[in-house]
């Protein structure tokens, strides 16, 4: 049974993305191997956006979180 590859993390897709524009940028490779490229920067670009919307959401429920214990605070102090 062949092993599913690792999804690579936030910083490691970013850095592949980043190799990836430069080789395109360059013009060096023949339209296949641009195309692959282009592909597998799309899939890359997808997974970093999703990265960054599950971060968001963290930070927005912890902010959150914290103002509601700061209001809770507040209430309780000025009983």
């Amino acid at each position: 049974m062949p092993r599913k590859p690792k999804t690579p993390t936030f910083e490691e897709a970013l850095k592949e993305l980043e190799s990836l524009v430069e080789t395109l940028e360059q013009g060096d490779q023949s339209l296949e191997e641009s195309l692959k490229s282009f592909e597998r920067g799309v899939s890359l670009t997808r997974l970093c956006q999703e990265a960054l919307k599950e971060a968001e959401q963290k930070v927005q429920i912890l902010s959150g979180e914290q103002q509601s214990s700061e209001l809770e605070s507040f209430s309780n102090d000025s009983e």
